[in-house]
């Protein structure tokens, strides 16, 4: 199992990525209070395609050892860094979400040098009055999880999400129901005596703050408008959820992350001009349609029709087949609809053989011109059922 061993206290994580993307760069993800490393379960596939990426338990929290003791913030930040060190990272971007964003608020503060992007979400540098956290220890520690799991759901969740039985909610109760009230006191406590507010202003690393507009434990009055307005040239994104914004906006929650920590990616982030997107625009070029394909348009390449592949390449693959937003099978089958309906066919035909031969199954296909034939008309659909039989073969 994995685990780390800080003086005494053993650390519960999960280091994803590594065989798959060895050189990508590193991404830490830390949880709320009450929650564990699951409660990042709808980012991964997508995170995992640019990133490689360590989840891990707060001590007190999930499968990490909970000492009884009266944590501190720093202590959990030097958890954070002993955990890297022991993984030889020397660098990382950090996306914490409550307690997490506090966590991350103190690396920013002691130790930026290891931070490359700071993702703060539905946190604050200050959560007044004390006496509630010390309700809260007191609440668990004599009646167990159970006695505050409603409240927590509440904040965590909006009614409606709750009301249809979100299966990640019903997740994110039964941890809560499974965390040891010693440790969930402790995490309090750290929460209850953290003041980062003097300090914002000494955060230099590339900052995104996440706030939500239905969120009751880290609202934008108090909490978020301080983090925007002491943390130099931040970024903030605002959604329309409860406490756990990650959860009840999983795609949008990526989307801004994203935005922040890949910037690089040609067509996307605060300067589209960034990276090489003709060089990037030839590799997933060749990622989609195949080497072969590729080598022979560039073989066929003449004074007359280069400009016009060079701008293709550019925009087409280096601006737009090149952003995180999109998965490239969800892109393979879009670039088929719509060919289809537009009756394309010989790009339909190009993107059929090479969909085939990297990643579509038949049954992707058959999906796709259903959708098509409804939406764009049968006779898409019969040209397409035809052509893709033809292909299948």
């Amino acid at each position: 199992m994995p685990f780390l061993t800080v003086g005494k206290t053993r650390l519960y994580y999960r280091f994803e990525g590594l065989l798959e993307n060895p050189d990508a760069p590193v991404l830490v993800l830390s949880s709320s209070i009450g929650a564990d490393h699951g409660m990042w379960a709808p980012q991964m596939p997508d995170l995992l395609a640019h990133f490689r990426v360590v989840r891990y338990d707060t001590r007190g929290l999930g499968a990490s050892d909970a000492p009884r003791a009266e944590y501190t913030m720093e202590q959990l930040g030097n958890d954070v860094l002993a955990l890297a060190d022991a993984l030889k990272i020397s660098k990382f971007a950090f996306c914490g979400l409550s307690l997490g964003g506090m966590i991350g608020q103190w690396l920013a503060i002691n130790a930026p040098e290891r931070l490359t992007g700071l993702i703060l979400a539905n946190t604050s540098p200050r959560v007044a009055p004390k006496s509630n956290w010390d309700d809260r220890r007191r609440a668990v520690l004599e009646g167990g999880m159970a006695a505050i799991v409603d409240a927590a759901m509440q904040r965590f969740f909006m009614p409606e999400t709750l009301a249809q039985g979100d299966p990640y909610a019903s997740s994110v109760r039964a941890t809560i129901l499974a965390t040891d009230p010693v440790g969930y006191a402790g995490c309090c406590s750290a929460i209850r005596d953290m003041d980062h507010t003097d300090s914002l202003r000494k955060i230099r690393v590339p900052t995104l703050v996440i706030v939500s507009d239905r969120d009751p434990s880290t609202p934008w009055e108090g909490h978020g408008e301080i983090l925007a307005r002491e943390i130099p040239g931040v970024r903030v994104t605002r959604f329309p959820t409860a406490h756990l914004s990650n959860v009840e906006r999983p795609r949008s929650f990526t989307s801004a992350l994203f935005d922040l920590l890949l910037p690089h990616v040609p067509g996307t982030g605060p300067d589209p001009g960034s990276g090489d997107p003709l060089q990037a625009g030839t590799e997933v070029r060749r990622d989609i349609l195949g080497a072969d394909h590729v080598a022979r348009s560039l073989a066929e390449a003449t004074d007359f029709n280069r400009d016009f592949l060079t701008i293709a390449t550019r925009y087409v693959w280096g601006s737009i087949w090149s952003r995180p937003g999109l998965d490239q099978r969800t892109r393979r089958l879009l670039a088929l609809a719509m060919t289809g309906c537009l009756g394309r066919w010989e790009e339909f035909r190009t993107h059929l053989r090479a969909g085939l031969a990297h990643g579509l199954d038949p049954c992707d296909v058959k999906e796709m011109l259903l959708q098509a034939g409804v939406y764009g008309g049968m006779p898409v659909a019969r040209t397409g059922f035809q052509i893709a039989s033809e292909e299948i073969k």
